[in-house]
């Protein structure tokens, strides 16, 4: 790395972080508990870049985001649209016929997380052969889980679009709408 910093919502492994890490190979992703923390990240100068989802093609807008958009006194020096896949991923050495056992046994109980990567996050610490999670394939490698099954999301034109943002004069514009596929 450079020095450079991006700052993203969220835990390591999760969409932000892999949208970071396509888009700005070159900055070290920093996460962030909420948007504010992010957004104050790069107002601090802290971290030189931010990267924010404010809409999905699924869930819409990112409410919250938008309220704190036109307070934030940063520039918007770009865009990413970044495909949502999501795996299915287990401790190692659990097979997918283990997990089929348990889907048809069980009945798929799901439990809510605070966000994917979380999800994965926690399966690492906690291992337990009778649960997976679904999360971006970064998780996967960041919290040494086995990925069982590949973008096995509802749909697949599931797409976040992310704004880039600067406190301003930081940093020369990215190029608009650049997919980081």
């Amino acid at each position: 790395m450079n020095g450079k910093k991006i700052a993203f919502q969220g835990e390591l492994g999760a969409n932000s972080h892999e949208a970071c890490t396509l888009s700005f190979p070159d900055h070290e992703p920093v996460p962030c508990a909420t948007f504010e923390e992010a957004f104050e990240a790069v107002k601090s100068g802290d971290c030189d870049l931010g990267m924010i989802p404010v809409e999905n093609s699924i869930a819409g807008r990112v409410t919250e985001v938008h309220h704190l958009l036109p307070a934030s006194g940063l520039k918007i020096v770009g865009e990413r649209l970044k495909p949502i896949h999501f795996q299915l991923m287990v401790n190692p050495g659990v097979r997918l016929e283990e997990c089929r056992k348990v889907v048809r046994g069980r009945r798929a109980a799901t439990e809510p997380a605070g966000d994917t990567a979380g999800a994965a996050r926690q399966l690492a610490q906690r291992p337990d052969r009778t649960r997976a999670a679904l999360a971006p394939a970064l998780a996967a490698e960041i919290y040494g889980l086995e990925i069982l099954l590949r973008d096995i999301e509802d749909e697949r034109h599931n797409t976040t679009r992310f704004l880039v943002m600067t406190a301003a004069g930081n940093v020369e514009p990215a190029p608009f709408t650049a997919p980081c596929i």
